[in-house]
């Protein structure tokens, strides 16, 4: 028996099996490439902001910023276009860009949990289905059945199952391994935004001397 007459005999649950098995991809390889674009040195970025802010190139450290992709150049750029105002408008300018930043680094990812979350359910269900159809067949012929016909209404059931697994395991794995990632970039942009504050520190103290 072929790979598609084992799907086919799986029944009906596995349309919207095969449907989250799709988007699970999809979303894998959308997040792969996001994720990709945005990986730079943050060490070394925000040491050249720095630099530039100590000498107040604000304008050079601006196009950094924009020619420099991911979050933590977005959250620096926030911050200098606050450059001349109050310490903490600066510090609002740059929650709000992290805001937007992690909003951005954990798009779809709900989608991926809950993919996961859903896939076995519908095997399950797909699976109980079909042991209630095996066994309204085995009533409806008296119970004049043998071994072979209860057990291939059983083996066919458990398709949904197997299937229901094959799906949610492999999308709990990638969105564990993607979350880690995003809380990477959560850190870093952390840490870069408390170094950001105490060089906007530095500024203001130097201003007022």
């Amino acid at each position: 028996m072929s790979m598609i007459q084992i799907i086919v005999k799986g029944g009906v649950m596995m349309i919207p099996l095969a449907l989250c098995s799709i988007i699970a991809l999809a979303i894998l390889i959308e997040r792969l490439i996001s994720l990709r674009k945005i990986r730079i040195n943050a060490r070394t970025f925000i040491l050249q902001v720095k630099n530039l802010l100590l000498r107040k190139r604000i304008r050079e450290a601006l196009t950094l910023c924009k020619e420099t992709p991911g979050p933590i150049s977005g959250i620096t750029r926030a911050g200098l276009m606050k450059h001349d105002r109050p310490r903490e408008e600066v510090k609002d300018a740059i929650e709000g860009a992290a805001k937007t930043e992690v909003y951005h680094l954990e798009r779809y990812l709900g989608v991926l949990g809950t993919i996961a979350a859903i896939a076995p359910l519908i095997g399950f269900l797909g699976t109980v289905t079909g042991m209630i159809k095996a066994f309204m067949k085995v009533q409806a012929l008296e119970g004049n059945v043998d071994a072979s016909v209860l057990a291939g209404g059983i083996w066919e059931a458990l398709i949904t199952t197997a299937a229901g697994l094959s799906v949610g395991i492999p999308a709990l794995i990638f969105y564990n391994w993607l979350l880690s990632k995003v809380e990477r970039h959560v850190f870093e942009m952390q840490e870069s935004s408390n170094e950001l504050m105490d060089v906007f520190l530095d500024r203001e103290t130097d201003n007022e001397n």
